[in-house]
């Protein structure tokens, strides 16, 4: 069953925020991810509007998703992002289908 990588983004240097978003499209593919939505258009349409960049992969499994999260690529290239203060990122992973019937 699919599951789907959600990240919610807000950049603070956009030269050195790139820098990690070219490095991530080969990790993602590397893990069976098809990227949905990474970026472009997009309204708010309740809660706050603290994050600015929106991405949706859509991955064959919860745990090719969470694998690829917690993968040694992955978190290099998030450290990057991190440790230069690049953009902040809220990410999950959640499995599709409707759990509350």
């Amino acid at each position: 069953m699919p599951a789907y990588w959600i990240a919610r983004a807000k950049i603070n240097d956009p030269v050195e925020y790139k820098k990690y978003t070219d490095l991530v499209p080969a990790i993602i593919a590397k893990h069976g991810g098809k990227v949905l939505a990474r970026g472009g258009e997009f309204e708010i349409m309740e809660g706050p509007e603290y994050f600015e960049r929106f991405v949706v992969i859509e991955f064959p499994s919860l745990e090719a998703g969470t694998a690829c999260f917690k993968s040694d690529e992955y978190n290099e290239a998030a450290a990057f992002r991190r440790a230069n203060g690049a953009g902040e990122v809220q990410t999950v992973v959640v499995k599709s289908g409707d759990a509350t019937k």
